[in-house]
């Protein structure tokens, strides 16, 4: 039996990935997970018993864990990552450490190992603003603009780097904004509804214009199960399901689903360096056969309807670490917010 380490298997896109793997193949999972904030066992809980699967608790910058982790694997899925672009703008040491060192450590037990698979999951972030851009290509050069991305171009282009100057197998991934179920609350779908479900305000920075790309993470986890038997060592894929929406549209649609009212809209003072859009050509992983199956309706309805049904799991992600972050990252942009005006948006 193939064993597949998958790095940050608890957090929202792991979870769902190692479900994917169980669910389509007979692989040995290991998940390695520190199980910081974002990370969370909950996530899981239906795959505990399956004996295929196994969780180790451990830390990608720690070598130790990563080689006992490692061990046997045929492939691994680097996951792991602090992904939060307004934590990375309070904090950015949490970033370097996991997203670039850590990336390295897996990197060298990996080649030390001798695995036949590597995929790194990256972000579409790394390209910077696309807009008034066409949308971007992978061979575009990476320009971020804040730290989180700074911190995934510089994981990605290390990663590639073992390729090139190693002959390590690594094919990167480059994802739009996943959405549905098991995302933490801090990202952008989840916190708007479930503040919407409890009628609290929707804090939208700016005037809600930046336009992102809606993923629905099953349709990711398709196209990671792709690039990790089909992609070609030393490329990266841009995974984009051409679900562009304005943050603000995306705002309304949650609450006409939950049929709560656009009151509940604030908007409050942006964030530095907020691109305006994110944008991908995404021709070379359909090459391999990859389609997204969700349209943007049917991604929002899927993700809405999990947190309207699951609301256990996020009052508890609600709670503790979270409740700080929330208040410091919104208290005073609420205060100072306006509401939308009648008729508006």
């Amino acid at each position: 039996m193939k064993k597949v380490l998958v790095t940050g298997g608890a957090g929202f896109i792991g979870s769902n990935f190692i479900r994917h793997l169980l669910n389509r193949y007979d692989y040995e999972i290991v998940n390695l997970d520190k199980l910081t904030y974002a990370g969370n066992l909950e996530n899981l809980r239906d795959v505990e018993g399956d004996p295929r699967y196994r969780f180790v608790h451990g830390d990608i910058c720690d070598p130790e864990a990563v080689t006992a982790a490692i061990e046997g694997a045929w492939a691994v899925v680097n996951l792991a990552a602090e992904t939060h672009v307004d934590r990375s703008l309070m904090d950015v040491k949490p970033f370097i450490d996991t997203d670039i060192h850590g990336a390295f450590v897996v990197l060298q037990a990996a080649l030390r190992e001798g695995v036949e698979r590597f995929l790194h999951v990256s972000t579409d972030e790394v390209y910077g603003p696309r807009y008034p851009h066409a949308p971007a290509r992978e061979t575009d050069p990476l320009t971020p603009a804040n730290p989180y991305a700074a911190c995934k171009a510089g994981g990605e282009q290390q990663c590639l780097s073992f390729c090139r100057a190693y002959g390590l197998p690594v094919v990167v991934s480059r994802s739009a904004n996943n959405i549905g179920p098991y995302q933490h609350v801090e990202k952008f779908v989840p916190l708007f509804v479930t503040n919407a479900l409890d009628g609290l305000p929707l804090p939208i920075y700016g005037e809600g214009l930046q336009v992102r790309d809606r993923l629905f993470v099953e349709d990711n986890c398709e196209a990671l199960d792709i690039l990790l038997h089909k992609g070609v060592p030393g490329e990266a894929y841009n995974v984009g399901s051409d679900n562009e929406r304005t943050n603000l549209e995306v705002a309304e649609t949650i609450l006409a689903l939950l049929e709560k009212p656009r009151s509940l809209i604030r908007f409050v003072e942006d964030r530095a360096a907020h691109d305006a859009r994110y944008s991908m050509d995404t021709s070379k992983v359909r090459a391999l056969g990859w389609q997204p199956k969700f349209d943007y309706e049917a991604a929002m309805e899927r993700t809405v309807a999990w947190y309207r049904d699951n609301r256990a799991w996020w009052e508890r992600v609600k709670s503790g670490e979270y409740a700080e972050y929330y208040k410091r990252q919104y208290k005073r942009r609420l205060q100072r917010g306006r509401p939308l005006e009648p008729g508006g948006g």
